[in-house]
């Protein structure tokens, strides 16, 4: 991915507002879009154990994901390092609780039910040219949590109760 350096940003937490909001769609094209997938990707390369971030989650209201499962020892499927504009879930399959925790909510996690067969398109920050993205198990379930920020949505929101959640010694998004 041809991005231009970023700034690392502080990661928000719950319950800040833009949290809670719906992410505007962007224009993939604009500078002001590539300077901020720049700065979401510099973030994800700062945050030990997390393999995906959302704008939201570092203050911007944008359509923009950004993940990178390669390291994660869970991980089947690996599309590289990447951001995405507009994502947007195609397809889902085969369904399955898993574990997930997230960078905005310190020391809980959860088992949530997800998608462990997914595709997802969208359009690369700066080229703005079309992407689609098959993935499976970890790589799926960090996909779909992080399509959740762009809708408002934190993990919290899919646990049916108190008794599914968990202390965490370390973090570890999605």
């Amino acid at each position: 991915m041809n991005l231009p350096r970023g700034t690392p940003r502080e990661v928000l937490a719950a319950p800040h507002p833009i949290l809670s909001t719906v992410a505007e769609p962007v224009d993939p094209t604009a500078p002001e879009v590539v300077a901020a997938a720049a700065d979401l990707l510099a973030t994800l390369r700062e945050e030990p154990s997390t393999t995906g971030l959302a704008a939201p989650q570092i203050g911007l209201s944008l359509r923009l994901i950004a993940f990178d499962v390669g390291l994660h020892p869970r991980s089947r499927s690996w599309a590289g390092e990447l951001v995405v504009a507009n994502p947007r879930l195609a397809r889902a399959s085969h369904w399955d609780h898993g574990r997930e925790g997230c960078a905005s909510i310190a020391g809980l996690s959860a088992d949530v039910l997800r998608a462990t067969r997914i595709t997802v398109t969208g359009h690369l920050p700066g080229a703005g040219e079309a992407v689609t993205i098959e993935a499976d198990a970890f790589e799926a379930r960090c996909i779909q949590h992080q399509l959740d920020h762009l809708d408002g949505l934190l993990f919290l929101d899919r646990v049916p109760g108190a008794l599914s959640l968990h202390r965490r010694l370390h973090r570890c998004d999605a």
